[in-house]
């Protein structure tokens, strides 16, 4: 192991921890589509000051940021569902535990990336922790299967692992990572906003000014959070940093639990416990 990916290793998980946060603000919002679009408003305004100063994407990663905005509006909008009808505890872990395990699969497959039996073995354990966290009690389960909450999380997790492998090779063609992630705030910010207007006029404006706060700081999380991953999918195999990324889990659990007041059962901590085996492992690939 070198400085080189002690440094990534490092920044993938302050970005994991700001990811976290961001969720906590939509899941504990009484309105989860508006606090959805307030967050991506604002990680839209703090991405236009910050454009100008920076070489712009090359050609060759536009086509990648048009495929990406689909993807991430239609994820926004899929958290904000999953969040009306199950807890963070469950659907975060889902959502967030199952697409490394797709990206991974697809890496190697079909896109032929190198990953030795280290970051294989850490990949897969962060999965199963995180699944294991995900689903800790038939009843839970029952009650989000239910409501709709289990299959709109694992659909989601299918659009993630697809954002992640259309991202990670769109960064790396556009020769600009910084400018490359900040137009997907733009334009996802522009898109959400315009949903929102769509459909419930103009008193949306009215509403977002009110919740400036939160949304300045989920913002600026969910900002900091993906554009950290971009950077790091330049300098590491995507598997490794698609599924470093979701140790985010552990910190979500830890919010769910002490700020959102959710159950923590034995369980979920037993699935905790794996998922820092794997991130350890992928330390050591």
């Amino acid at each position: 192991m070198n400085i080189h990916f002690d440094l990534v290793y490092a920044a993938v998980l302050a970005g994991a921890l700001m990811h976290a946060v961001w969720n906590a603000l939509v899941k504990g919002s009484d309105d989860t589509w508006l606090s959805a679009i307030n967050i991506t408003a604002w990680s839209g305004i703090l991405a236009v000051c910050i454009l100008p100063w920076l070489p712009q994407p090359d050609a060759a990663s536009w086509p990648f940021l048009l495929t990406s905005l689909v993807l991430q509006v239609s994820y926004m909008r899929l958290v904000a569902r999953v969040y009306k009808v199950t807890d963070m505890s469950v659907g975060y872990p889902v959502m967030r535990g199952t697409a490394p395990l797709l990206v991974a699969t697809v890496s190697v497959l079909f896109l032929h990336e190198d990953l030795g039996p280290w970051a294989l073995g850490g990949i897969l354990a962060i999965c199963a922790g995180i699944l294991c966290i995900g689903l800790p009690a038939r009843r839970l389960t029952q009650q989000a299967a239910g409501a709709g909450g289990l299959k709109l999380a694992l659909l989601n997790a299918a659009v993630i692992a697809s954002y992640t492998l259309v991202d990670g090779f769109g960064v790396r063609l556009s020769q600009a990572p910084a400018a490359y992630t900040l137009w997907i705030f733009v334009t996802q910010g522009l898109v959400m906003v315009g949903l929102g207007l769509s459909a419930r006029g103009p008193g949306l404006l009215r509403a977002l000014p009110a919740r400036w706060g939160s949304g300045l700081l989920g913002g600026a999380g969910s900002l900091i959070s993906y554009g950290t991953a971009l950077w790091a999918m330049t300098l590491a195999p995507i598997p490794v940093v698609a599924a470093l990324r979701e140790t985010s889990i552990l910190f979500g659990m830890l919010i769910s639990g002490l700020v959102l007041h959710e159950k923590l059962t034995r369980q979920r901590l037993l699935g905790a416990g794996i998922l820092v085996l794997g991130a350890a492992l992928l330390r050591l690939a």
